[in-house]
């Protein structure tokens, strides 16, 4: 009797535990519709469909490449390794380059981190992909549902459904495979090299500042003794014949060495591309930060939800009351939609974090591909 009123009880919160992360949040984000809706029109992108369709090829390849073994838990290859079809630019081409380009330390660092991040994806994406595995004996027990109403407590159907349900709350929960001090750890992690980049840029722009001044001070006096040297030779070259019919091509060549002094006077400065590069980077990982953060928010819910559901699950299999069965399907059923569209949102968090990996990546070898 006490088994029964606690797993009663188990159930009447599977409502606030199946909610997806759209019910949710939509009470933080109603006041907020321009990031709302900015969040969402990420997912209608061109790059974004592409990538996930060249993730959904890879996971199809893999799929096929698995098919011919006997064995029922391999139908779906749990070791994906987008990272080496998803990352761009490769990290062997950031190693080649490095080889051979003057790249700061911490850019290395960056670069390092960002494939950390995205090998984490790809653990994340395994669990996923190893949650639908194991879920599908409740999408067969729930198919089965409709006819338990029906059927004495000894037909086949129960055993059945008793079989799959004790199956899925044997199974190890996949979204443990990450932990929460694991998501900490990342978070402190890459917190610490924001930090790193930001006080190096702010370092180099302190130093860069005070030896461009030091420039344009030594450059304002050229300038000066350069227009001092023109107009003394305007006025020596108009006293004589020769320099009236040379006077015009002396105007031209000290203007344009006039120009050149002032444009290297004024131009960029190695320091401050150097910071572009480490501010281009700063953006990545604060970036990362927040995908992580929401990453960690979302896999902590899914991984509760699982223990939840398998709670519930081994105590109807232990109770082994029909009435019991009947409600845990009927809760099953109502939160089943909800359950499959928070996995899907991970799944396409995590391909837009690919998205935003490529980016950066990009961008901060465009500013060390200018340098040079």
């Amino acid at each position: 009797m006490t088994n029964t009123r606690w797993l009663r009880l188990i159930i009447s919160s599977m409502p606030r535990a199946g909610r997806s992360r759209k019910e949710s949040d939509g009470d933080s984000l109603c006041g907020k519709p321009n990031v709302n809706e900015e969040y969402q029109e990420a997912f209608r992108t061109k790059s974004y469909m592409e990538i996930c369709n060249k993730a959904q090829g890879q996971l199809i390849n893999a799929r096929i490449a698995t098919t011919p073994s006997s064995s029922p838990s391999s139908s779906l290859p749990y070791s994906l390794h987008l990272t080496e079809h998803l990352l761009e630019p490769q990290q062997e081409t950031v190693t080649n380059m490095t080889q051979s380009l003057k790249m700061h330390r911490f850019l290395l660092e960056y670069f390092e981190a960002s494939l950390e991040a995205c090998h984490y994806c790809d653990t994340i994406l395994e669990a996923i992909h190893r949650m639908r595995v194991s879920y599908k004996k409740v999408t067969r027990v729930l198919k089965l549902s409709k006819f338990v109403l029906d059927c004495p407590e000894t037909d086949q159907t129960h055993k059945a459904i008793y079989r799959d349900l004790a199956s899925f709350a044997r199974q190890k929960n996949p979204f443990s495979i990450i932990s929460s001090s694991q998501f900490r750890d990342i978070h402190s992690a890459y917190t610490g090299l924001l930090h790193r980049l930001k006080s190096e840029d702010q370092k180099i722009r302190r130093r860069g500042r005070f030896k461009r001044i030091c420039k344009k001070v030594g450059g304002i006096g050229l300038i000066i003794l350069d227009g001092a040297i023109l107009i003394g030779l305007l006025i020596f070259a108009l006293h004589c014949i020769v320099g009236i019919v040379a006077a015009p091509c002396i105007v031209i060549g000290l203007a344009s060495l006039f120009r050149r002094r002032i444009k290297r006077v004024f131009s960029r400065s190695g320091f401050e591309r150097q910071c572009e590069q480490l501010d281009v980077a700063a953006k990545g990982v604060y970036m990362l930060i927040n995908d992580f953060d929401t990453m960690s928010i979302m896999v902590k819910r899914l991984q509760e939800e699982v223990d939840h559901r398998q709670a519930v699950a081994n105590m109807c299999v232990k109770n082994g009351k029909c009435e019991i069965l009947k409600q845990v399907l009927r809760e099953f059923h109502d939160h089943d939609s909800n359950f499959s569209d928070q996995l899907e949102e991970l799944e396409g968090h995590i391909y837009l974090c690919f998205l935003t990996i490529n980016r950066s990546r990009k961008l901060v070898l465009q500013e060390i591909m200018e340098k040079q």
